[in-house]
């Protein structure tokens, strides 16, 4: 009898627990920190700023020299 309940056990019971550990786990650890977060924030603000120099370097590209984007 106790067999029975042993191999009901390890083939039903302990995967699920096993599932359900790891699945916990793996929400907790999705989730950002706010260091994370927070550095986030930074490598946004600086790719903005990255990106209006890049627009203003074209436009004194484009006044200075027209056919820059041809010889690129």
């Amino acid at each position: 009898m106790y067999e029975i309940f042993g191999i009901i056990f390890l083939t039903v019971v302990l995967p699920l627990l096993i599932i359900g550990h790891y699945v916990t786990r793996w929400r907790s650890t999705k989730a950002l920190t706010h260091a994370d977060e927070r550095m986030l924030e930074e490598v946004w603000e600086n790719a903005q700023k990255m990106e209006s120099r890049i627009n203003a370097m074209e436009t004194i590209l484009d006044d200075e020299v027209p056919d820059w984007r041809k010889k690129v």
